[in-house]
């Protein structure tokens, strides 16, 4: 299934601390380092509260930096716009649209190609933990647009687990590429609330929703 060999070159030293705490909570993660500098990764299932905890513990675990879309409003609040951006948050304007929050976010990563610096996207394509039909196809436009690798996270709950599954080399075709990482992630995923777990499919096969997810 993956395009690119392992192991993966861009490694991490990753954090004691980090893998201890994510023990205690009594998950454990898997993960063989990045195929290159720069990418997006989509993290899958997103049904409940606690995802963002184990994810981030096993983040913390894995010692990776990673950027994510965030409410612009957000970053105006004092402290927590730095604390944000402390942790790669990136503000999204919501009247700039979706078009708009794509092609800076490519931007971004082509200059961090063209300058050698480090620059990966993380982002949960469903937008909410509550059931969607479909995934948003943010994530899908800044890899292809971007040409970078997207990298596939899995939460499984039944196995307590959280697991940087595979890379891919998108081809602009969606039928092929949503079957492919379909196939990747369905063996995998386990959610917090199975019925609340969105197909692995694009809402909109022509236009990105913009409201600062995926």
């Amino acid at each position: 299934m993956s395009d690119f060999s392992s192991p993966h070159p861009v490694q991490f030293p990753g954090s004691a601390v980090g893998r201890w705490v994510l023990r205690r909570l009594g998950w454990r993660v898997q993960f063989e380092g990045l195929p290159a500098r720069q990418g997006v990764l989509i993290v899958y299932p997103h049904t409940s509260n606690w995802d963002p905890v184990f994810a981030y513990a096993a983040k913390w675990a894995m010692g990776v930096p990673f950027h994510y879309w965030a409410k612009a409003s957000l970053f105006r609040i004092p402290l927590l716009g730095a604390w944000l951006r402390s942790f790669g948050g990136i503000p999204i304007e919501r009247g700039k649209g979706a078009q708009g929050m794509v092609s800076d976010t490519v931007a971004q990563i082509k200059t961090a190609r063209q300058q050698g610096d480090y620059f990966w996207l993380t982002l949960a394509p469903e937008g909410t933990r509550k059931y969607m039909p479909g995934w948003r196809s943010g994530f899908y436009r800044v890899a292809v647009q971007a040409d970078v690798p997207l990298g596939m996270m899995v939460l499984n709950y039944r196995e307590r687990e959280v697991r940087v599954l595979d890379f891919l080399r998108l081809t602009g075709d969606e039928a092929v590429d949503m079957a492919r990482i379909a196939a990747a992630l369905q063996p995998h995923a386990s959610a917090y609330h199975p019925k609340d777990a969105a197909p692995i499919r694009l809402l909109d096969s022509t236009t990105p929703r913009e409201d600062g997810k995926a």
